[in-house]
């Protein structure tokens, strides 16, 4: 094995990093900056801080009832979450400390949705900076900062290698949730995410209201049903007998594997998006050493399966090394 190398670390959404960043350190490397988007900007601004087992010892602890209990849901307003409650909680772990005194040099990336450009955080209190980067539209609120409504940093940077290049290193090394879905043909894979319980709570009073709303339509509706099913049944039996049917029509009456939630839609457009991002920006700026999970591997606020996600990303950072002989 080689000897130890001096690591510039980009870390993207996902809960491995820990993991990740224990074996870096077993194998005698020296992590020198750290850039983070999402998750990757929470674990990075704890590791960059020198507190990583402050924060291994924490999401250790939590159960799934303890993190619905920080988990302040919102159902009106721009996302799902307020996710106050937790980032106090983190701001209390790194003690209010600030970027520029970290030991090792660190960039929290979010998203200027108006500016529709990127935002490094390099100076001013950790917390807002992971409060930002982390706040996936649609689900965590946004927050302003300096005038500017950011979001989620890894809208436009989900791998941010970029501003790790201002330090010099031996090899940079990057962790992406841009993998096959391990779910795949399995939708048993993925425990139920708190998150998806808590819009679930949401869908289940939206259900509520509509069906009140049937209720004064029932007539109409039931008559409108019945002539749909009667145009649906002789679209279906046309088709049987005709091979050459428009595939339109083929698809009408089809249903989906598995009725997805809202939040499984989301979570797969977003996806999506990242992945083709990551791919374009990672073509001009490769790193050294890639380790990639699977997409679908940790989901938004699932700190409760910390063990379980540390464990993963030892076993795929150490693949990853060991391919590169380091």
């Amino acid at each position: 094995m080689a000897s130890g190398k001096r690591v510039a670390v980009a870390l993207g959404s996902g809960g491995a990093h820990i993991g990740a960043l224990e074996v870096l350190a077993e194998r005698g490397h020296e992590v020198v900056t750290i850039a983070g988007t999402s998750m990757g900007a929470l674990v990075g601004s704890f590791a960059a801080s020198g507190r990583m087992e402050v924060l291994k010892e924490w999401a250790l602890s939590l159960s799934q009832r303890d993190l619905l209990r920080l988990v302040d849901p919102s159902l009106g307003g721009p996302g799902v979450v307020r996710a106050e409650r937790i980032i106090n909680r983190i701001g209390d772990m790194l003690a209010d400390s600030q970027i520029e005194d970290f030991p090792i040099p660190f960039t929290a990336v979010a998203t200027d949705l108006d500016g529709r450009r990127e935002v490094w955080f390099q100076r001013g209190p950790a917390d807002v900076a992971i409060r930002a980067s982390s706040a996936m539209p649609g689900v965590i609120h946004p927050v302003v900062v300096d005038g500017r409504m950011l979001v989620d940093g890894g809208l436009m940077n989900p791998i941010p290698i970029e501003p790790t290049r201002a330090v010099a290193s031996d090899i940079t090394l990057a962790i992406s949730l841009n993998g096959v879905r391990q779910s795949q043909g399995n939708a048993e894979a993925v425990p139920v995410s708190p998150l998806r319980t808590i819009i679930g709570s949401s869908e289940t009073l939206t259900r509520g209201a509509r069906r009140v709303r049937k209720s004064t339509n029932e007539i109409l509706e039931t008559a409108t049903m019945q002539r749909l099913s009667a145009r649906l049944v002789a679209n279906r039996a046309a088709q049987e007998d005709d091979p050459d049917a428009d595939p339109l029509q083929r698809l009408l009456g089809t249903r989906l594997p598995k009725d997805p939630s809202t939040m499984e839609i989301f979570n797969r457009s977003f996806d999506t998006m990242s992945s083709l991002v990551a791919r374009y920006r990672m073509a001009s700026n490769p790193p050294d050493v890639l380790v990639t999970l699977p997409s679908d591997a940790a989901r938004t606020l699932e700190f409760h399966r910390a063990a379980e996600m540390i464990a993963l990303g030892r076993q795929l950072t150490t693949e990853a090394l060991d391919a590169q002989g380091l």
